[in-house]
């Protein structure tokens, strides 16, 4: 199987860095999933439409119970205020995408690293990486079980995409198997740090420059009023007009990424997005999210439905991208 990647979006996202414009002309669609069974025609449907039209939605009617979003957001805090030198015991591993790093992401969209913290948890690949009970009871139970659910939520998303691409329904559950030791599936608790007063409404700062997702699709836990993420849809590159997603204790927003583009032969674009920095006037203080990254496992074999791509490996397919997307570079 070949391991090649289209060098082209690498190219597009070192174009990506600049202000661009606003726009709120764009719907970022709520799709409701209760009674997702008796209902799973029209959700298709509408899952479908709001996904190849902007590549962004958002999600209610979830089945994830609010004291649970909670309780994880409470895990997270509590991680991130730990002090770095205990955080730094579980530093990040980036062969398994498992662990804790500061500030060592870098975009080509922008060329320095994002503002933030993360803590990646990837089920096969955490001995030596959980904090022990004495630091956070608990945080390893917790996370795993708010993981499952996530996994439930994409999964269900992801059928109804099998649906209409004419693939076998549980198609993508099957590639997905979190008792595998090939799993790659990845929980990522997100500390965006404060806003120095020195920054304070000054435009162009971002604290995660532009990007697609590796993934095929992106779950994302917000706070209400913790505003910044923006999209551009369309993949486009003219004007680099962005539509603010406004936060949502209550929602999930989701976004295509681009293991599944390739994987329904560019029927689903994974687009575009970035956290911008906050503007005068709003809120300047820490920010947290919470994402889940449903990524194939290492030898589910990505080929779509048309055959408009070479069969890769879901860990060829990553390997590719991201020697792509680091590549040196004169």
């Amino acid at each position: 199987m070949t391991t090649e990647y289209d060098l082209s979006e690498v190219d597009r996202e070192k174009r990506m860095g600049g202000l661009g414009g606003e726009t709120g002309d764009r719907e970022i669609r709520v799709i409701d999933l209760g009674e997702f069974n008796s209902r799973r025609a029209e959700i298709t449907e509408e899952l479908w439409t709001a996904a190849t039209e902007i590549g962004f939605f958002q999600l209610s009617g979830h089945g994830i119970a609010p004291e649970r979003v909670d309780r994880a957001f409470a895990l997270t805090e509590r991680f991130f205020a730990l002090p770095e030198p205990i955080k730094a015991k579980y530093a990040l591993v980036k062969a398994k995408n498992s662990g804790w790093e500061s500030r060592s992401q870098v975009r080509p969209s922008i060329g320095v690293p994002d503002r933030k913290e993360s803590y990646q948890i990837t089920r096969p690949n955490m001995a030596g990486l959980w904090p022990g009970d004495a630091e956070l009871p608990e945080f390893a139970s917790e996370l795993l079980d708010f993981e499952r659910q996530c996994w439930t939520v994409a999964m269900r998303v992801l059928s109804c995409f099998a649906d209409r691409l004419g693939f076998p329904r549980d198609h993508f559950t099957a590639a997905h198997d979190p008792s595998s030791e090939r799993y790659q599936s990845t929980l990522r608790l997100l500390h965006y740090f404060a806003v120095p007063p020195e920054l304070y409404g000054v435009p162009g700062h971002w604290r995660a420059g532009a990007h697609t997702d590796f993934d095929c699709l992106t779950l994302l836990f917000q706070r209400d009023g913790q505003g910044g993420l923006q999209v551009c849809p369309g993949r486009e590159m003219d004007g680099q007009q962005w539509t603010a997603i406004t936060p949502s204790s209550a929602l999930i927003t989701c976004n295509i990424g681009d293991m599944l583009t390739r994987w329904s032969d560019d029927l689903l674009p994974s687009n575009f997005h970035r956290v911008r920095g906050p503007g005068a006037g709003e809120y300047q203080g820490d920010r947290y999210s919470i994402a889940y990254f449903a990524q194939a496992d290492r030898d589910a074999v990505i080929r779509g439905p048309r055959g408009g791509y070479p069969a890769v490996t879901a860990a060829e397919f990553i390997a590719a991208r991201v020697a792509a997307n680091y590549r040196p570079r004169s």
